[in-house]
């Protein structure tokens, strides 16, 4: 393994994220929601709701933090610049909110029914000597990922080297 290279990508999770909302409607329902008549954008509206989703995922905590997502374009194909991202997020209405509110819902059920179809129910958490029935654990987990700083006041994390530690939420089956 190295850091350097071609055809390197940092962000690899990112991918498994953005897939996985085409796959299952997601952006396609996002798209739709935020559908103008008569309009016809260079980029889809759903595609960069999408990628700021995925962006915060990633660790993102300002729009302009798009362009990391933007960085990965051999893996991930185009992606909106900041200020397009900022004219979409400002076309988005109350009525606009209440159809992405919609369509996450929608996504959601739609999920739910794929997890029943392949168990027969919401698969049941394992623990020792049985499981919780009907009961859901999300685990929350957070991985220190080490990175380098040369930025001026950069401070040491608690096991005193320089990184980040993004959580993931994982469903229990």
């Amino acid at each position: 393994m190295e850091v350097g290279g071609i055809g390197v990508v940092s962000h690899v999770g990112a991918a498994a994220l953005r897939l996985l909302a085409t796959k299952v409607g997601l952006t396609s329902g996002l798209s739709t929601a935020l559908r103008r008549k008569g309009f016809m954008p260079t980029h889809d509206r759903g595609q960069v709701v999408t990628d700021l989703a995925v962006m915060i995922a990633d660790g993102g905590e300002a729009i302009s933090d798009i362009a990391i997502v933007g960085d990965q374009s051999e893996l991930l194909g185009p992606v909106a610049s900041m200020p397009t991202a900022w004219r979409i997020l400002d076309e988005v209405t109350p009525a606009r909110l209440k159809k992405i509110a919609s369509a996450r819902a929608k996504t959601c059920r739609y999920v739910w029914t794929l997890i029943k179809a392949r168990h027969g129910r919401i698969p049941p958490a394992r623990i020792a000597g049985g499981d919780l029935g009907a009961t859901v654990v999300i685990r929350l987990d957070a991985t220190l990922q080490t990175v380098h700083s040369e930025k001026q006041h950069a401070a040491p994390t608690y096991k005193h080297t320089f990184g980040f530690h993004p959580l993931s939420a994982y469903g229990l089956m």
